[in-house]
């Protein structure tokens, strides 16, 4: 079955890398079908036989909204054609709206623009394919419809019905500031989230920061269900990574209150230590993923003798701590291809962020074999 993603903009390829990467590590089988602007199209499947289509559908509409960090929405797709007004309301015509409307229920329709579609106008074609879909018999509602038939124009105009929008507003409320502890500096919650579900973070599995810093990470794991354990030099950093990690919810996401952390209310899994990266207080293979961003200048509180030393050595103690056949993501202003090849990494992907003119992140995605 074919999905629709509206990617967010942040990057060009990151949005559609978490987005496969959470199908994968959900059990999900798929196939890339096109790659519009903005838009990945996705076929869906699962070679369990217990699960449905309906159960896919309902993945993407209940569980998939409060996973994904760099999606704006996602429709199940009916039909794909050019972005013309005649043979999107063609398309509209051929579909049977009973497929996707129970007796009784009302409806909306809703056009999404990304790129430079302003030849059609979005309103019109709301109009137009809502008169189509009347006239099968179908109520509209433009305030409490069960059903939003979604039409994304990008290169092609792809009709679907929305399974779910994705409330991004949720990590304005972790952003660094607002969080109990703050320090400057740290990646925003909508990168490590994307970063938690490239490496592979989900219930249960074992994420480990070696450099955790205020756990900004950890923290985004967390709140996926991982078991979050970290690592940083200094001790008063671990302080306040333990009152980020004690500050919210696991299940929403929200700050808790003052009574509701003293109480131990809905807790994030996680474990914190003083430590060094070079020489993690860990097992072998012990970690489902690992998600890091080293410190890169001299004023770092490091007790490596030097910045190459530093990261010769934590990226051996990565890989041994790693499971084989897990991921490890690592953010950093430098090339580091060399540090993970000599301690035994595959390199996956390279992506390059650019933060501001002085700035511009690596993020590399290793594999242990």
């Amino acid at each position: 079955m074919l999905y629709a993603f509206e990617l967010s903009g942040e990057h060009p390829l990151i949005p559609a890398a978490e987005v496969l990467s959470v199908l994968t590590s959900r059990g999900l089988e798929y196939s890339v079908s096109e790659n519009y602007l903005s838009c990945l199209v996705v076929d869906i499947f699962s070679n369990d036989p217990k699960v449905t289509d309906e159960d896919i559908f309902l993945m993407m509409r209940n569980e998939m909204p409060d996973i994904l960090a760099m999606t704006h929405a996602i429709s199940k797709v009916i039909d794909i054609t050019d972005v013309d007004e005649k043979q999107i309301l063609s398309a509209a015509e051929r579909f049977f709206a009973a497929d996707y409307l129970k007796d009784g229920e009302t409806f909306v329709v809703r056009a999404k623009r990304l790129g430079d579609n302003s030849v059609l106008k979005s309103v019109d074609l709301e109009g137009k394919i809502g008169g189509r879909i009347y006239r099968q018999g179908f109520r509209a509602s433009l305030k409490n419809a069960d059903v939003t038939f979604r039409l994304t124009l990008t290169d092609k105009a792809v009709f679907g019905v929305l399974a779910a929008a994705v409330d991004r507003g949720a990590y304005e409320h972790r952003s660094p500031q607002k969080k109990p502890f703050f320090y400057p500096g740290v990646l925003m919650p909508r990168v490590a989230r994307a970063l938690s579900n490239i490496a592979g973070a989900q219930k249960d599995a074992v994420v480990v920061d070696p450099f955790c810093g205020t756990a900004g990470i950890l923290l985004e794991a967390g709140l996926l269900g991982a078991k979050a354990i970290g690592v940083d030099a200094q001790e008063k950093i671990i302080i306040g990574a333990t009152a980020n990690m004690n500050g919210y919810a696991q299940s929403t996401g929200q700050l808790l209150s003052k009574e509701e952390r003293e109480n131990g209310f809905d807790p994030i899994q996680y474990d914190l230590f003083v430590g060094d990266a070079c020489g993690l207080p860990f097992e072998d293979e012990i970690a489902d993923a690992i998600i890091t961003d080293p410190p890169y200048g001299r004023s770092a509180a490091i007790k490596a003798e030097s910045l190459e030393r530093l990261y010769d050595e934590s990226f051996k103690e990565m890989f041994r701590v790693l499971k084989p056949g897990k991921k490890a993501v690592v953010v950093s202003e430098i090339e580091v291809e060399g540090f993970a090849g000599g301690a035994g990494f595959e390199i996956e992907n390279i992506y390059k962020q650019r933060v501001h003119k002085s700035l511009t992140r690596t993020i590399t995605v290793l594999k242990k074999a």
